[in-house]
């Protein structure tokens, strides 16, 4: 695949996150194989992946607003935790549509 067309959501990953998946995708999903490769426990990988989801998941939602992307931004890069961010990012939501 060429560079300019990997999505922006695989560009905006880190490169142990891109590993991550490979060896996902090459264990054919089983986090039980994952486990065993990184020698640690199942809901270690969970875990991981759960939060790999939500990475992915906030970067898909691209957003035009400045306060959300930078949200959104803080919790992809993980200095800002994703249910933080949820409430931050509702809260404002909720106080701009109550100014309009």
């Amino acid at each position: 695949m060429a560079i300019e067309l990997v999505p922006e959501w695989m560009a905006n990953l880190e490169d142990e996150d891109v590993v991550f998946i490979k060896r996902f995708l090459l264990a054919s999903g089983s986090l039980k194989e994952i486990a065993r490769q990184y020698d640690v426990t199942y809901p270690t990988v969970r875990l991981r992946l759960d939060r790999l989801i939500q990475k992915i998941q906030l970067s898909e939602n691209v957003e035009s607003d400045p306060y959300i992307a930078l949200i959104k931004r803080l919790a992809v890069n993980e200095k800002l935790d994703f249910d933080t961010a949820k409430i931050l990012i509702t809260e404002y939501k909720k106080r701009k549509e109550h100014d309009i």
